[in-house]
């Protein structure tokens, strides 16, 4: 029942040359740049290579020695650095400590070690406390460039003192590490991604394994907003690209460089989910080059055009050396911003060279870019459709036509929805794709769309969005909004509800082409009902913490329903819930579904039967891949096969007293914290555990 590649995290562990291993087996130095590395730069200087003789010495212009320290007891820093006090001063002392070590060990000039150590020792000695908006962030971007410059000193510099590796640690972990020792999981994820860094950055200067173990793990499977494959999504698309190519371009840059730092110490995180890393570094660089990106929500337009860092150097040349071709993020690297010591560090000895043909790096297949498509994209109503714009009377048009099994075209535009729409039998509701848009007023109570009675048939819905938001716009900062929706009131919505009745059951209804998203209670919930067909939709970020609670709300939760089929949909991000609940349900066909970055488990069963789940990607919820739970009575009859399940927090496929259970030619990669990834169990447990 175990698949090939169980728990087959891709660790590439390499030898450098430099000390021995520390007794932790850390590699010193070996947080961005390795003995190794440095002294291949160095070979280039003093040969006289360029573009490294050049860039040495325009880092050597940069007057470090000149830098007096003007360290402060509390620092304090607002959003956008608004207000500023110290912190740009901790900044430029981080930076300038970092330029300090390196020139030291490309110059050999003493005069740079000692002013890269009183550096961090006036630091040490004065700095306090942090305060403000931006505290975790400031010092998940400067505390890399210190523990950098303490590691390449202490490692390469004869006058390196134990009295200055206690002012170190001092600096790093009394009074820095304990405001990042948590993360910071519910921001966007730029802001993991630079603690990220500084973690395992003090983690590899204070040899601490369990730091770092735990900071890899977080990498791969923090909740929220903070691991590789909640921040990079399986189609490229990060996170923010609906906010700005500022914080997106500091988002992948922030999570590269921790990877750059576990692969110095052996654990190659580049390599993570068929290597996403570079998919999202590619998406980014194509979609500055000016081309068109598939993107869930608009693609940013702010700050499209700025370059991009030659830090990134390092990430091309790590994946030309794999056999990556990443043409897009070439250009871009080759137009980048000027970065000295980006640049300096972007080569590894341990690069091989590039083989001889190059390998493209593609998004995932499985569910690409489905729910309301493009207008250009969508099929076209029937010659005598029903004409319907924004501004009319959609309901009575609605009960107008109840079972006349015709199709009424909703234009493009944005329907405000003040009450419940409710659809009646026998009718085709079709919009023009992304363009039709039904936004929720407040005055709107339980669901934006619903059946407007028992025993509905024949009803089929398409090709357009419906927002739980109250705008339908992602705004500046998308996060802001999910943050009011998984409050404890939040919208208080459901997105489709439709409740059958046990004598009077729903048959024949399809969803297709259906984007459902951002309401607080489920994203659709359909009860008895025969003859279910959920084809291409997407169902994204609903489901959150509005009474009655934790994980009771979902973004598909399906009540004794028979006859399902649910294909190439996109069912991820349900705030508080899973991406699909199925609760007494009798064949259930579950195929080529991305069912992601759930807070719950991915897909959840109890007392169901014939269900299969198959060709499914199932990554990045913070509970299993699949749950098989037991409430009344066991599930019979489930098949799980020929998916990948990957970077769940729990197990890949778990379940209590189901019969008939069969999982085979799964792809299970890393799933939880223990070495097996299945947890199926003949016995009733009721699972009890904290939300």
């Amino acid at each position: 029942m175990l698949a090939a590649g169980l728990c087959a995290l891709a660790l590439t562990v390499f030898s450098c040359k430099g000390p021995d291993k520390a007794a932790s087996g850390f590699v010193h130095p070996g947080i961005d740049v390795t003995l190794a590395d440095l002294e291949w730069i160095k070979a280039q200087v003093q040969e006289g290579n360029e573009p490294w003789k050049g860039y040495v010495e325009e880092l050597e212009n940069g007057r470090h020695l000149d830098f007096i320290p003007e360290p402060t007891s509390r620092v304090i820093r607002g959003p956008y650095n608004n207000p500023d006090i110290g912190a740009s001063q901790f900044s430029a002392s981080g930076g300038r400590a970092y330029a300090c070590a390196l020139m030291w060990y490309f110059s050999g000039d003493e005069a740079y070690a000692r002013k890269g150590i009183e550096i961090i020792d006036q630091w040490s000695r004065r700095l306090r406390s942090f305060d403000e908006n931006d505290t975790k962030l400031i010092i998940g971007l400067v505390l890399p460039e210190f523990c950098n410059a303490a590691e390449i000193l202490r490692y390469t510099y004869p006058g390196w003192t134990e009295e200055n590796t206690r002012s170190a640690n001092t600096l790093f972990m009394e009074t820095l590490f304990p405001y990042i020792r948590y993360y910071s999981s519910e921001a966007n994820g730029n802001w993991d991604g630079s603690l990220l860094q500084a973690i395992l950055s003090t983690a590899v200067f204070t040899d601490n394994r369990e730091m770092f173990d735990n900071a890899v793990y977080h990498y791969l499977h923090s909740p929220c907003n903070g691991s590789l494959l909640k921040y990079i999504w399986p189609n490229g698309q990060c996170q923010e690209m609906t906010r700005d190519m500022g914080h997106v371009k500091m988002g992948e840059r922030l999570f590269a460089k921790a990877a750059r730092v576990a692969y110095n110490q052996g654990v190659n995180l580049m390599e993570a989910a068929d290597k996403r890393l570079a998919l999202g570094l590619e998406y980014i660089s194509k979609w500055i080059s000016g081309e068109d990106v598939d993107c869930y929500g608009p693609a940013t337009l702010r700050n499209r055009n700025d370059p991009v860092s030659e830090t990134y150097a390092w990430f091309l040349n790590y994946y030309t050396s794999q056999g990556i071709d990443l043409p897009y993020l070439r250009k871009a690297t080759e137009n980048g911003t000027r970065d000295v010591v980006g640049f300096l560090l972007s080569h590894s000895v341990s690069f091989k060279d590039a083989p001889a043909e190059l390998q493209p790096v593609k998004p995932s297949p499985i569910a690409y870019m489905v729910g309301a498509q493009k207008a250009e994209k969508t099929s076209a109503a029937p010659a005598d459709a029903i004409v319907v714009k924004p501004g009319d009377d959609l309901q009575a048009v609605l009960d107008a036509n109840a079972g006349s099994g015709k199709t009424i075209l909703l234009k493009a535009g944005e329907y405000k929805v003040k009450k419940t729409y409710n659809v009646p039998t026998g009718i085709t509701l079709k919009g023009e794709g992304l363009e039709t848009v039904f936004v929720c007023e407040p005055t709107i109570f339980n669901a934006a769309f619903a059946f407007s009675g028992f025993g509905q048939k024949d009803v089929t819905l398409c090709d357009f969005v419906i927002d739980g938001a109250w705008d339908h716009s992602p705004g500046y900062d998308p996060n802001t909004g999910r943050f009011s929706r998984d409050a404890r009131l939040g919208n208080s919505l459901n997105g489709l509800f439709c409740q059958g009745d046990v004598d009077a059951p729903h048959t024949n209804i399809t969803l297709r082409n259906l984007t459902v998203m951002n309401f607080s209670r489920n994203g659709v919930y359909f009860s008895d009902t025969k003859g279910l067909n959920i084809e291409s939709c997407d169902f994204t970020e609903n489901g959150s913490h509005v009474v009655p609670g934790d994980r009771i709300q979902h973004n598909l939760l399906l009540q004794r329903c028979e006859d399902v089929k649910i294909v190439n949909s996109r069912l991820d991000c349900s705030f508080k819930g899973s991406g699909i609940v199925l609760k007494s349900c009798f064949g259930v066909d579950i195929e080529g579904c991305e069912i992601s970055r759930n807070n719950w488990h991915g897909v959840t069963a109890s007392d169901s039967r014939d269900l299969t789940v198959k060709g499914c990607l199932i990554e990045a919820n913070d509970a299993c891949g699949v749950f098989i739970d037991y409430l009344a009575a066991p599930s019979e009859n489930i098949t799980v096969e020929d998916n990948t399940i990957w970077y769940n927090n729990g197990f890949a496929v778990s379940s209590s007293a189901a019969r008939n259970l069969v999982s085979r030619n799964n792809r299970y990669v890393f799933n939880g914290k223990q070495k097996a990834q299945e947890d199926i169990s003949p016995k009733i447990r009721y699972q009890l555990e904290e939300l």
